[in-house]
């Protein structure tokens, strides 16, 4: 296994099970891109999930995630799109601001949608500038290495807005990349997402995300970085993970890509509490004499005197 030369591998167990009412944990700090570095370089493993509103956002702050992203994904997940691409600005930010509302400790990533960066350095500025101003959001992730120029994380970072970079699979551009496959499976496209990360870590990300590549290839690259590296189908030799909340609780219908462990499933449980429902008010179950509300006695009686 590679192991960056500043981080060490073994870090101590945590929990992600809420503190009883009695105990007297000390409540946690804000999370911050810098203190996301301290921790990868002590070897300790960073959480991050993918969510797009305010419940969700409260059960990934209750669990003590680290980093919750409001990903371009939510047009799917949430917005019922075919992709990712037509989701807007103005679609993202208001994803954006209810999950703000939902956490108070977890750093908030928030995706910049497919057009909203491309066009100019100007561009990418006042977006990421609206969705830190509008939604209150801490960071802001936009994909490529080669595709986008390093400028753009520059001029960002410039306006002083964190930039997460994301190389590997980029969904915005798979049909690109010949869809949503594995990437860096050969010499030429295991260079290019290396160069790809480098590029971007140079350009001032105070992250990545290295989505769908052989963990090998992650292995490979992760101690030429001296920045977190957030795997998501890259094996585990990174600083840390990302899924989003809705794989991972069992939320989506269809197959799963083969990164994603379902560790509930929430699907099957809320049709069935539904199909429970309907079945009780077609039946006449549901209500039953205790959830209704009682009138004085002699008020109906007075009604028509």
């Amino acid at each position: 296994m590679s192991v960056h030369p500043a981080r060490t591998s073994v870090h101590p167990a945590r929990t992600s099970a809420l503190p009883a009412a009695s105990d007297a944990a000390p409540a946690r700090k804000r999370v911050t891109p810098p203190s996301l570095a301290v921790r990868a370089a002590a070897g300790e493993k960073l959480v991050m999930v993918t969510a797009y509103d305010y419940p969700a956002a409260r059960a990934a702050e209750r669990a003590g995630v680290d980093i919750v992203l409001v990903g371009d994904s939510g047009a799917q997940v949430q917005l019922g799109y075919d992709s990712t691409v037509p989701v807007t600005v103005d679609e993202m930010l208001v994803l954006a601001a209810a999950v703000r509302r939902g956490t108070t400790t977890a750093l908030v990533v928030v995706d910049l949608p497919f057009g909203s960066y491309e066009v100019s350095d100007e561009q990418a500025v006042a977006t990421a500038v609206r969705f830190v101003k509008e939604a209150g959001a801490d960071a802001v992730k936009l994909e490529g290495g080669g595709r986008v120029p390093a400028s753009r994380i520059r001029a960002i970072t410039s306006a002083g807005v964190p930039v997460m970079g994301h190389v590997g699979l980029t969904p915005q551009t798979a049909v690109a990349l010949g869809g949503f496959s594995a990437q860096g499976r050969t010499v030429e496209a295991a260079r290019r997402v290396r160069d790809d990360a480098l590029a971007v870590q140079e350009a001032g990300a105070f992250s990545l995300v290295l989505e769908a590549i052989p963990s090998d290839l992650a292995a490979a690259i992760h101690p030429m970085l001296h920045v977190p590296a957030i795997g998501i189908g890259a094996g585990p030799d990174v600083d840390g993970q990302v899924l989003v909340l809705h794989d991972l609780l069992g939320l989506t219908e269809g197959r799963a890509a083969k990164f994603v462990k379902r560790y509930a499933s929430v699907l099957d449980g809320m049709t069935a509490g539904i199909a429970a429902y309907a079945d009780e008010v077609r039946t006449g179950a549901y209500p039953g004499p205790e959830h209704g509300y009682a009138m004085p006695d002699g008020v109906l009686d007075a009604l028509d005197a």
